[in-house]
C-alpha cells in the first residue's frame, strides 16, 4: 500500500523566477527610415550574420584569411564604415542591437562597395561568449559605449572586469583593445579596469592619443569644439 503523499508545506516560499541578466543596453523603439528598412530587407541576407551558439569560421564568413576586428556597439556605423574603407585588408564584424543603426551601416556598406564588413544584430556579451574563438581577433573596438552616468546604473556599464577579461581572451597576442568615451568618470573606470586585467598592457602612459584610423564623428567634433574631452584607451594583449 502506497504511503499517502504529504501536502506541500503551507509556509514554503514560492518558486523564484530566474534572474534576468543585467544588460548594458536598453532596446529603444527608434524610428526606421525607408532607406534603412530597404537596406535591412535587401542587404541583410548578405551582410547580417544570424546569432548562433557556434564559433564563427572567419574564412568561410569573408571568403579569405585576413585579420579580424570586432566592433561592439557601432551606433549608426559611420566610424565602422570609414575604418573598413581605410583598411581593406582587414575584416570587420560589427555588433549592434538597434535596427536603425544596422540599417544605416548596411546603406554605407552598399554606397562604399565594402566587402570586408559583417554585422551581428544581437547582445555583444552573448556574441563574444559563443561566436568568437579565443585568441582569434587582431583588434576590438568599443567606441562611446553608454556611460550610464547615474551611480545606481553603473552596474550596467559594459566595460566591467569580467567582460574585459573575456575581451582580452579573444585577442590574439599583440592584438589591441581600443576604447573611447567622452564621459570622464567612465574613462577613469575604464582605465582602472583595463589596467587591472593581467592579459593586457597599456600602449600609452595613461590615455592614448586618438589613433589616426578612428575618425571624428560629427557629434564628437561638435563636443570637441565646445571644449568637451574625449579619452582613448589602447591596450595590447600580452604574449602569455
Amino acid at each position: 500500500m502506497r504511503a499517502p503523499q504529504r501536502p506541500p508545506a503551507m509556509n514554503a516560499p514560492p518558486p523564484q523566477p530566474p534572474r534576468r541578466p543585467v544588460r548594458s543596453f536598453v532596446l529603444r523603439a527608434g524610428r526606421m527610415g525607408s532607406g534603412q528598412e530597404r537596406a535591412l530587407h535587401e542587404l541583410g541576407p548578405r551582410f547580417v550574420l544570424p546569432f548562433s551558439p557556434a564559433v564563427l569560421d572567419y574564412r568561410a564568413t569573408f571568403g579569405r584569411q585576413a585579420p579580424v576586428v570586432l566592433e561592439i556597439g557601432f551606433g549608426m556605423g559611420q566610424a565602422t564604415a570609414a575604418i573598413a574603407q581605410q583598411m581593406p585588408g582587414t575584416d570587420f564584424i560589427g555588433v549592434e542591437v538597434h535596427p536603425p543603426g544596422v540599417g544605416a551601416l548596411l546603406r554605407r556598406i552598399d554606397e562604399l562597395g565594402l566587402t570586408n564588413v559583417r554585422i551581428v544584430q544581437h547582445d555583444a556579451v552573448e556574441v563574444l561568449a559563443q561566436m568568437i574563438a579565443p585568441r582569434s581577433l587582431s583588434g576590438i573596438h568599443v567606441f562611446f559605449p553608454d556611460p550610464w552616468p547615474k551611480k545606481r546604473h553603473h552596474k550596467r556599464r559594459l566595460l566591467q572586469s569580467a567582460f574585459v577579461g573575456a575581451l582580452a581572451q579573444r585577442l590574439a597576442p599583440g592584438g589591441t583593445l581600443h576604447c573611447a568615451t567622452d564621459w570622464q568618470p567612465y574613462a577613469e573606470q575604464m582605465l582602472a579596469v583595463l589596467t587591472a586585467e593581467p592579459l593586457l598592457a597599456n600602449t600609452a602612459a595613461g590615455y592614448a592619443p586618438r589613433p589616426a584610423y578612428r575618425p571624428l564623428t560629427k557629434f564628437e567634433a561638435r563636443g570637441v569644439a565646445l571644449g568637451h574631452g574625449v579619452w582613448d584607451l589602447v591596450f595590447a594583449r600580452r604574449a602569455a
